[in-house]
């Protein structure tokens, strides 16, 4: 059972994309517009949006562009009446996990989904795991993703593949301070900052650790990918 959101501005066509998608077994809402759709929806538990391109005021292109960047863990498939090739490539590039052009046909829609859906699940961390993508700057997990500085990607990344994931002060030192020394407090409160954007990502517990005469040592599982 999947968290669909369907975005189609054709009243009779969201309508009856709902009812198959609910027929489906899936939750189902479905918004009229972009704007509509950003005061409407929470994106905390959505699996996959259905997504039309010719919206009135913003564009399914720009609404797009914003999921992706700001929920890069949900799945979107256009269903649009641009068809040309390289209307096509700009989808992609936007952010389009499948591009279908309509009239689709209900068998090619809902085996699209169930497609996405099965290599979405493979991403996701399993259950109180993390995923730490160094590409989007981004850590997810079960709660939501968290944007990082290129300086957390960086150290979050070393945490997690070094030896006991554990780090030395002046190794991390290293890595933030490289314009000049850095004091332990101020170690500190880089520490504190990205204890609180792992919780916001959903781990439970204390993420990182004080290794006393050492340095620090993270204690949740995150994947780096």
């Amino acid at each position: 059972m999947l968290k669909i959101i369907i975005v189609e501005d054709h009243k009779d066509l969201r309508e009856s994309l709902l009812d198959v998608m609910a027929s489906e077994g899936h939750h189902v809402a479905a918004f009229e517009s972009a704007e509509a759709l950003w005061s409407g929806c929470s994106f905390a538990t959505v699996d996959i949006v259905v997504l039309d391109l010719n919206l009135p005021g913003e564009d399914g292109i720009g609404v797009s562009r914003r999921i992706r960047a700001e929920h890069p863990d949900v799945g979107i498939v256009m269903l649009t009446a641009r068809g040309e090739p390289e209307e096509r490539r700009t989808g992609y590039e936007n952010g389009a996990d499948i591009y279908l052009t309509k009239p689709s046909s209900v068998a090619e829609l809902t085996s699209s989904i169930w497609a996405l859906a099965r290599r979405l699940n493979k991403d996701r961390p399993e259950p109180g795991g993390l995923v730490l993508d160094t590409m989007a700057m981004t850590l997810s997990g079960p709660e939501e993703s968290v944007a990082l500085s290129a300086s957390e990607v960086e150290l979050l990344a070393a945490f997690a593949r070094a030896p006991l994931k554990r780090l030395k002060t002046v190794h991390i030192a290293d890595m933030i301070g490289r314009d000049g020394e850095i004091s332990k407090a101020a170690i500190e409160v880089r520490i504190v900052r990205l204890r609180k954007k792992i919780i916001a990502a959903g781990t439970a517990g204390q993420p990182i650790n004080v290794v006393r005469n050492h340095g620090y040592q993270l204690s949740a599982r995150i994947d780096v990918i």
